[in-house]
């Protein structure tokens, strides 16, 4: 049976979010929600995230991207879904 719910949160982060521990952040919050993916800093100074999992898990996620790690200040974030790839972990890169 196929879960139509499962989908891929593609997630680029602007501000003050590179050498703060947000991509630590985000692996420990994908962990705690059971979602799949990475995270990886950009050349450019912002932050990819990507994620697999339930919909209702994806946006709580999303909610703690928006917010960030103290020391993060998130000015933007460009927000699209997809269809999963099935990933597996999550990776911090």
């Amino acid at each position: 049976m196929v879960d139509f719910q499962l989908e891929r949160l593609t997630a680029i982060i602007a501000g003050e979010v590179q050498g703060v521990g947000y991509r630590a952040y985000a692996r420990r919050h994908a962990l705690d929600l059971d979602l799949a993916g990475y995270a990886e800093n950009l050349s450019d100074g912002r932050v990819e995230v990507v994620a697999e999992g339930d919909r209702s898990d994806l946006e709580h996620f999303l909610v703690k991207l928006r917010m960030g790690p103290a020391h993060a200040i998130v000015t933007h974030i460009d927000v699209s879904w997809g269809e999963r790839s099935d990933l597996q972990g999550f990776y911090v890169y």
